[in-house]
């Protein structure tokens, strides 16, 4: 086995996050819920209501590239896999998460669907609706995988977010054999509730063949996995089945099984939480790249708790301030 040269590759939904300016009249107009996210499933529609928004910032989100491109402000080095169309907005994706340090080559996708998008509409008061298009996002079939790149990643990232669709399902489970034959460890998000009501099986299937080291869930998402309604149920009955399970529990701080020992750390304290988009994305962020260092996993925790603190007190997803920094001046 050779040494790994990235700490974390990730396969996630690409997407471009379009953050503009609105009215509390604009968001009524709209006929959605202010603070609330929805799916856009007709690429005319989602064009359309891109047209109606005022002048934007643009950035690379997506949940696992969020992960990663936190990983980079923590100083680690990431890979991207994920897909995006020939398009303006793929260039955008591209150059945005390549300057954000993490390393992203995917080609991108002739034709139709655009590349994804959440256009998000940011109300006097600080609400963010959302409204996502996954577009291309969904396209990513296993002959887009670098396989060379997963081999060379400590540790393969993967998002159920991206379970949905056939053919990136197909693609993650050909990545975790190309991680696991290669020594490689793999770290799985469950993303959300409703990924478990229509993969649940799945999941516990991983699990169950021995192919995640790594699992990460909230504490909704951890009973949904174990099918009961008890937290500490569902540790034990969730635990013995993965090395390392992590669990978040938002103003509860978090916790992690290993081995049959607990770890557990507080929320970091903050003046107000001001936009809790991404949290969980920057908590995986702060873990992994402690375990890439081979920190203890009560250090990664406090990593994870560190990082998503920065996140939550402020708007979008990705660090306003150098993570690396924060840590070593809390932890050395």
């Amino acid at each position: 086995m050779t040494t790994p040269e990235f700490d974390v590759v990730a396969i996630g939904n690409a997407i471009v996050d379009v953050l503009a300016q609105a009215t509390d009249d604009f968001i009524v107009e709209l006929g959605v819920a202010k603070g609330s996210m929805q799916l856009i499933f007709s690429p005319e529609e989602a064009d359309a209501l891109y047209a109606k928004m005022g002048p934007g910032r643009e950035v690379s989100g997506g949940s696992a590239a969020n992960t990663v491109a936190g990983i980079a402000s923590l100083g680690g080095k990431c890979g991207f896999i994920g897909q995006v169309a020939d398009d303006q907005l793929g260039t955008v994706f591209k150059h945005d998460i390549n300057a954000a340090g993490v390393h992203f080559d995917t080609a991108p996708r002739a034709g139709d669907p655009t590349t994804a998008r959440c256009l998000i509409f940011v109300t006097p008061d600080g609400q963010r609706t959302m409204n996502t298009f996954l577009g291309a996002s969904q396209f990513l079939p296993e002959s887009a995988l670098d396989l060379d790149l997963i081999a060379r990643g400590a540790i393969l990232y993967l998002e159920g977010y991206l379970w949905d669709p056939e053919e990136p399902r197909q693609a993650m489970r050909a990545a975790i054999d190309v991680a696991r034959s290669n020594g490689r460890k793999v770290a799985f998000t469950l993303s959300d509730v409703f990924c478990i009501s229509r993969h649940g099986d799945d999941f516990r299937a991983l699990l169950a063949e021995g192919l995640l080291d790594i699992l990460f869930a909230n504490e909704n998402e951890l009973l949904a996995l174990a099918q009961v309604e008890d937290f500490e149920e569902a540790v034990a009955k969730i635990a013995p089945q993965v090395p390392v399970l992590v669990v978040t529990r938002s103003e509860k701080g978090a916790i992690a099984i290993t081995n049959g020992e607990r770890a557990q750390v507080s929320a970091e304290p903050i003046a107000k939480v001001v936009d809790t988009t991404g949290a969980g994305d920057l908590f995986a962020a702060g873990f992994l790249r402690g375990q890439a260092q081979g920190r203890s996993v009560a250090d990664s925790l406090k990593m994870g708790a560190l990082c998503a603190a920065e996140i939550i007190s402020h708007y979008g997803a990705r660090p306003e301030v150098d993570l690396k920094a924060l840590v070593e001046k809390k932890l050395g």
